[in-house]
């Protein structure tokens, strides 16, 4: 018997397979319940149900025609004349159906694409040396969003929407078709994430091949015949540190040890060799964390040549030790530099801002007087006259302060700045006044920090600060070995704060 199809219409689906039953009788068959418009508080909801019919069943009341049926009224009531047409119309509603799913993957599958070129970009940046916040391994889960149901009927009308043998049939198919698409593109994003692994595995050893071919032709491209035998994997790392301004036999030295002891497996990326090198100079580096003890007096005093920033130093510190740190420990001053009156005039000025103990002294003999007038200050900061390395006379003059039973740690103060030789030179001539550790000033000046690897790895005299800046108090930190060899491989950035 052929069947008919009719589309009916109501504010709920209860409501619509009333208008249904009335018009046919109780024996249709429900063949789709769908939502056309959600209920508001404005405006009540809005139904469509598709029910069949045996073809000679003629409707008891007459159909309603209304506009939003279908689209036309002809539309309406289809005729299905073949023997196979109630399946077709099934298939019909099935690829419906799944035409709608598909649109509802389309954004998780944008996903999986977009996860992927994201490993090839973060590739890419770690080759320029870019930080990329991307994740390394980002795990794609097929998508297993349930097949949107029905709206349920009310319990009164439980019976009626009770799942037919037709509506399980739709949902059998609908469901085998879309796991076997789930299936196909799984194995399909396996083979892609397969194939992008080999791509990175191929890019990274082209890249260390071009670093080598550039490091060929380097202006000084041969090390090997110039003492060590350099191989060109190492020529990168070999050429930054060269030219730092570090010295020649110090650089032997550190690649020496490195290809020595440098793991094999290691050598052939030259991000590897990078760190291993980095690691290597963090061990160079001597670094003093500050003592910070209560109830303990310390007294500090600066030295150092002529316009390294002994007086801002000073006055950072003095900030640092009475306003920065957890602890607000009572500082006090004596200054000897009297041969300038404008470093006096900013001391005091300093001194005034922070209330501050400053005291001047001009002669040793008034040297003790002036400590013993600041036995009530935690930290004691002794600010010195600047002058040549090569002025012995003045020296021998600093030197008599020190002839005292006062234990006073004595701070080198050094301008980054500065090649190699003159710091060596400079250390040399102080070092009578037996340093107890050096200070570095003017980082955000320089380009080239070796001159400081070469220096402490000679004299063996720890670091203890760093100044970044004019400001005061803030260009001032505590010497870290880590921040140290960044700014030796990458070039000076102010470190993050704390």
């Amino acid at each position: 018997m052929a069947k008919k199809l009719h589309t009916f219409m109501g504010d709920t689906p209860a409501q619509a397979l009333k208008k249904a039953q009335d018009t046919f009788g109780g024996d249709v068959l429900l063949v789709e319940n769908k939502e056309i418009r959600k209920k508001s508080l404005t405006q009540p909801g809005l139904y469509e149900i598709v029910i069949a019919v045996d073809g000679d069943v003629q409707p008891a009341t007459p159909i309603e025609s209304s506009p939003a049926t279908f689209q036309q009224d002809a539309k309406q009531e289809e005729v299905l004349s073949a023997p196979n047409s109630v399946q077709k119309r099934l298939d019909e509603i099935a690829d419906k159906k799944i035409k709608k799913r598909k649109e509802a993957q389309k954004p998780r599958i944008y996903d999986e694409v977009t996860l992927q070129l994201s490993d090839a970009v973060k590739q890419i940046s770690k080759i320029a040396n870019v930080p990329s916040n991307m994740p390394e391994n980002p795990q794609i889960q097929p998508a297993t969003r349930p097949f949107p149901s029905a709206t349920p009927a009310p319990k009164s009308q439980a019976k009626a929407f009770a799942p037919t043998m037709i509506s399980q049939s739709i949902d059998e198919r609908a469901n085998e078709k879309i796991q076997d698409l789930q299936q196909t593109r799984l194995e399909q994003h396996l083979n892609d994430k397969m194939e992008l692994k080999s791509i990175k595995a191929e890019l990274n050893e082209l890249n260390d091949k071009l670093k080598i071919i550039q490091n060929m032709l380097w202006d000084e491209k041969s090390p090997k015949n110039e003492g060590l035998n350099i191989p060109q994997e190492f020529a990168e790392i070999y050429r930054i540190a060269k030219t730092s301004g570090m010295k020649r036999e110090h650089l032997d030295t550190i690649m020496q040890l490195s290809l020595e002891l440098m793991p094999l497996k290691m050598r052939s990326n030259s991000t590897t060799i990078k760190r291993y090198f980095r690691e290597v100079l963090r061990k160079m580096i001597y670094c003093r964390g500050e003592n910070l003890q209560n109830n303990a007096k310390k007294i500090l005093m600066l030295v150092g040549p002529t316009g390294v920033g002994k007086t801002t130093t000073l006055a950072k510190l003095a900030a640092r030790y009475s306003l920065m740190l957890n602890a607000r420990y009572r500082v006090g001053v004596i200054t000897l530099d009297t041969y300038r009156l404008a470093a006096v005039d900013q001391l005091m000025a300093y001194a005034r801002m922070m209330k501050l103990s400053i005291d001047t002294v001009v002669e040793p003999e008034e040297f003790g007087k002036a400590i013993d007038s600041l036995k009530h200050c935690d930290y004691i900061l002794i600010d010195t006259a600047g002058h040549s390395q090569h002025d012995h006379k003045k020296l021998q003059t600093l030197k008599t302060y020190l002839n005292s039973d006062y234990k006073i740690d004595i701070n080198l103060v050094l301008s980054v700045n500065t090649k190699y030789e003159d710091l060596r030179d400079t250390y040399n001539a102080f070092s009578e006044l037996d340093i107890d550790t050096l200070i570095f000033s003017k980082l955000d000046e320089s380009r080239y920090f070796g001159n400081i690897f070469s220096l402490v790895y000679e004299t063996k005299k720890p670091i203890s600060y760093l100044s970044i800046g004019q400001g005061v108090p803030n260009d001032l930190v505590l010497a870290s070995n880590d921040y140290l060899v960044d700014c030796l491989l990458d070039g000076f950035r102010r470190p993050e704060p704390r």
